[in-house]
C-alpha cells in the first residue's frame, strides 16, 4: 500500500515577475514503510513538496494523497488535525522553544492534539530514552548541543505516532558527527516504528541512509534508484 502518491503535482507561487513554477507535474509514489530521499540542487522544488506533504502548503493542481488522504480536498480545519496525528516533520533549525524544556517541548504536539498531560508527558519521556535524552529531559533547549536539539525534535516529531516523518534537511546545521549519529537515530526509528520517512537533503551522505534516491530537477522528478 502506499503512503504517499503525487500525481500531475503542480505548485506555482506570485512574483512580481509573474508566477514562478516551483513544481511543475511532480510524480512520487512512496510505500508503507519506505525510507526515501529527495535530492536536487537548490531551488529544484525538495522543499516545496516536503511543504505539500505536510499539509503546510496547497498544491496549484494536481494529486496529492498521504496515508489514505486526499489533501487537495480537506478543508482547513481537518488539514490541522492531519499535521498534529498523520505526519510529523523535523526541520533544518530545530524550531524548539528556547523557554519549555525538552520535555515540554516533545509533549507539546500531544497536548494540542488533546492527549492528557500525563500520558503526554509519559510519552515524551519513553521518547526521549529512545533518542538518548533521558538525562535532558528538565534541560531547556538552548542548553543542549545541535545534535541533542536535533534528536529532540525528531522525538517531538514521533509524539503522536505519525505514519509519515518528514525531515527537511535534518543534518543542515550539524557538524560530521552529530550529523551522523542522528542519520543512524531516523534508520533505527524507522526499523523500530515502521513509519515512513521523507528526508530533503542536499549531502550525498545523507541520502545513503535512506532505501531509495528520488532525484529532482526543474520542479520535476529527474529520476529515481535505490541508495547506494
Amino acid at each position: 500500500m502506499l503512503a504517499i502518491e503525487a500525481r500531475e503535482l503542480v505548485k506555482h507561487y506570485s512574483s512580481d515577475a509573474g508566477p514562478v513554477a516551483a513544481l511543475n507535474g511532480v510524480d512520487v509514489s512512496i510505500a508503507q514503510g519506505e525510507f526515501v530521499a529527495v535530492m536536487g540542487p537548490s531551488g529544484c522544488g525538495k522543499s516545496t513538496l516536503l511543504n505539500l506533504i505536510a499539509g503546510l502548503d496547497s498544491p496549484t493542481s494536481g494529486a496529492l494523497e498521504v496515508n489514505g488522504t486526499d489533501l487537495t480536498r480537506l478543508p482547513d480545519g481537518r488539514l490541522t488535525e492531519y499535521r498534529r496525528r498523520v505526519v510529523g516533520v523535523v526541520f533544518q533549525f530545530f524550531n524548539l522553544l528556547p523557554t519549555l524544556t525538552v520535555e515540554e517541548n516533545i509533549s507539546l504536539p500531544a497536548l494540542l492534539a488533546g492527549t492528557p498531560e500525563a500520558s503526554a508527558l509519559r510519552k515524551a519521556a519513553d521518547l526521549a530514552e529512545k533518542v538518548g535524552l533521558a538525562h535532558r529531559l528538565r534541560h531547556r533547549s538552548f542548553q543542549l548541543s545541535g545534535g541533542e536539539m536535533q534528536r529532540a525534535a525528531i522525538a517531538r516529531a514521533l509524539v503522536n505516532d505519525p505514519a509519515v516523518l518528514l525531515a527537511d534537511e535534518p543534518t543542515g546545521n550539524l557538524d560530521s558527527r552529530s550529523a551522523s549519529e542522528v542519520l543512524a537515530l531516523l534508520k533505527d526509528l524507522r526499523q523500530d516504528t515502521g513509519s515512513t520517512i521523507l528526508l530533503v537533503t542536499h549531502s550525498p551522505e545523507a541520502a545513503a541512509v535512506a532505501d531509495r534516491i528520488i532525484r529532482m530537477v526543474d520542479g520535476k522528478v529527474d529520476g529515481s534508484a535505490p541508495a547506494a
